[in-house]
């Protein structure tokens, strides 16, 4: 009786040390991925250029044709609007930086808009970015042929967002709900564009987020390390020890 007695009671026991070293490889998961998020926010935070942005990397884009457009960018803010209205938050951001002697024009519109503009217009569609593990980045491109000379695009009244000029240009817009594309062309409309682009987003909260994220899981790392301790810690033994032989003689 006394010995099944003892072995239940150590059941309980290893099993609730297994139960507390579960939760702590948990709270140890949760507390990486959230330092992780932490360290990873303030690094971005660190990046931002004077205007407040994070940006990525500048990137080639090319073509021979009069016009280098984007797919379609559907914006879908899902009754979001109200924040992205609010503040900095929704505020982006491309440059644009040509090498040639021409002015380099750069401007954001409606895709109907867009698609309607080119029309019979050679141009070249950047269908997809990628970016291999060494930082390199390749871009996929369709070409579609027309003849027809392109009215100068700051002559247009459709663009939402555009800029023009020689050398580096800077386009700021405010993320609004739409199928949207981004145009890069010569000015005067001529063949051959060529173009460094990068492209940011200003994120204001991310100092706040950076130091949270690290004070969440520096907590949670404590947590994990002390349901480890708890967990790993041998058992008392609380089973009744037995009398010695020769006090039990004496006693009778």
């Amino acid at each position: 009786m006394t010995d099944t007695k003892t072995t239940t009671t150590r059941g309980r026991a290893t099993g609730g040390r297994i139960g507390l070293l579960v939760v702590a490889a948990v709270a140890g998961i949760l507390a990486l991925g959230a330092l992780s998020l932490g360290a990873g926010a303030l690094w971005a935070d660190g990046q931002k250029n004077d205007q407040g942005f994070v940006t990525t990397d500048s990137e080639r884009f090319a073509a021979g044709t009069r016009a280098l457009v984007t797919e379609n960018l559907d914006v879908d803010l899902d009754g979001a609007g109200w924040l992205v209205d609010s503040g900095d938050f929704g505020k982006v951001q491309l440059e644009v930086a040509s090498d040639r002697e021409e002015p380099v024009f750069v401007g954001i519109a409606r895709t109907e808009d867009v698609t309607s503009y080119l029309r019979g217009v050679d141009h070249t569609r950047v269908t997809d970015v990628e970016a291999d593990p060494f930082g390199r980045v390749k871009a996929s491109y369709q070409r579609e042929s027309g003849n027809r000379r392109p009215a100068a695009p700051t002559d247009e009244r459709f663009w939402a967002a555009s800029t023009e000029g020689r050398g580096t240009q800077t386009l700021d817009w405010r993320v609004k709900d739409g199928d949207w594309s981004v145009v890069v062309m010569n000015a005067d409309g001529s063949r051959g564009v060529a173009a460094d682009v990068s492209a940011g987003a200003r994120i204001p909260f991310l100092d706040e987020l950076g130091w949270s994220a690290i004070g969440a899981g520096g907590a949670l790392l404590i947590g994990a390390l002390t349901l480890i301790v708890f967990g790993a810690r041998p058992p008392r033994d609380r089973s009744p020890r037995a009398r010695p032989r020769g006090v039990a003689s004496a006693a009778a």
